[in-house]
């Protein structure tokens, strides 16, 4: 392309509002992770960010936490103050949709812009090490003989750590509508709660809690996953005959109103990142399951995903 011919094509880009990369877009891009520090989100989002500069599609990546009400917070901020911005990113998941589910707050994800899924994860049960209960068979048999005593503790109202526990209850042979599920904003919040003693049990994905179980300060005592997760010796919840499956994952939307061409941008950033040696070290490190999928495969997984859940939480005696 001759010089002239170049420059009038990036000047008619930016009348359009659309650079095309790298000269705009990768620069500097801003991440909103809708939860507090130390949870799955927080270090989906950080690892993320990382892998995006390394791959050189970021120049920088700076993060904001706003946690609360399983990601809606941060999910209103986002949507409120980034419209149009083709260098906004946000971690989201499927708490975010078991969220907006059950607390039906007025803003949906699906007001900004699917980008990608990149993980998934099933969840894992403990017992605070000090516990007097030593197995998920003790945790059950407590739960039928005074439901309200057992203090289910973990991420927001709705999340896959409280649907599996209202799974479990109802599998056992009790209301789900009388466990005592205790929500915490982030998962740094419930480990402490967790490694202090102030709940009974705690779910959350295995990479929350993997230090404090190898240094022996949480004991795990069931998986949700349908067969035993590699390299950890946990029993899932069915070899226990509690027949609960249920799978975490989690993605990375856009700003709401960024055209096709800023969005197919973002969407081969991301795809670059995930093949990067960071990300791979993350997903080490984390054991997070490699899930990516993008464009319309991804928008149709989660409107899949939030009929999914929900049938799941009307089953479960969630939602009435």
């Amino acid at each position: 392309m001759r010089r002239d011919t170049f420059l009038k094509t990036l000047t008619a880009f930016a009348a359009s509002g659309v650079l095309p990369l790298p000269a705009s877009a990768a620069a500097n891009l801003k991440m909103m992770i809708p939860a507090n520090p130390g949870g799955g989100w927080d270090s989906t989002g950080r690892a993320l960010g990382k892998a995006l500069q390394e791959s050189g599609a970021a120049d920088s990546v700076s993060f904001e936490n706003k946690g609360g009400a399983a990601g809606a917070i941060g999910l209103a901020q986002f949507v409120n103050s980034s419209k149009g911005d083709p260098n906004a990113l946000m971690v989201m998941g499927a708490v975010m949709l078991g969220g907006i589910i059950t607390g039906k707050p007025p803003v949906t994800v699906t007001q900004a812009t699917s980008l990608a899924r990149l993980t998934s994860e099933f969840n894992v049960f403990v017992l605070p090490a000090s516990s007097p209960l030593k197995t998920m068979k003790d945790v059950v048999e407590q739960l039928k003989k005074d439901p309200g005593s057992v203090k289910w503790g973990g991420g927001s109202r709705g999340s896959t750590e409280h649907i599996a526990a209202a799974m479990i209850a109802r599998e056992v042979g009790v209301d789900p509508a009388k466990i005592n599920y205790v929500a915490f904003r982030g998962g740094g919040e419930a480990t402490a709660a967790i490694l202090g003693g102030n709940v009974t049990v705690g779910g959350s994905g295995y990479s929350e809690f993997a230090e404090y179980i190898t240094a022996g300060k949480m004991r795990p005592i069931g998986v949700t996953a349908e067969k035993r997760l590699k390299g950890i010796d946990v029993p899932t919840l069915k070899e226990q005959g509690i027949n609960v499956v249920i799978g975490n994952w989690r993605g990375v939307y856009g700003a709401p109103g960024i055209n096709a061409e800023q969005r197919k941008a973002l969407t081969e950033l991301i795809v670059r990142a995930t093949k990067t040696k960071a990300w791979a070290e993350a997903l080490e490190r984390n054991g997070w399951t490699p899930a990516l999928m993008t464009g319309a495969e991804f928008e149709k997984f989660v409107d899949d995903e939030f009929a999914s859940l929900r049938a799941v939480m009307v089953k479960s005696g969630m939602l009435g």
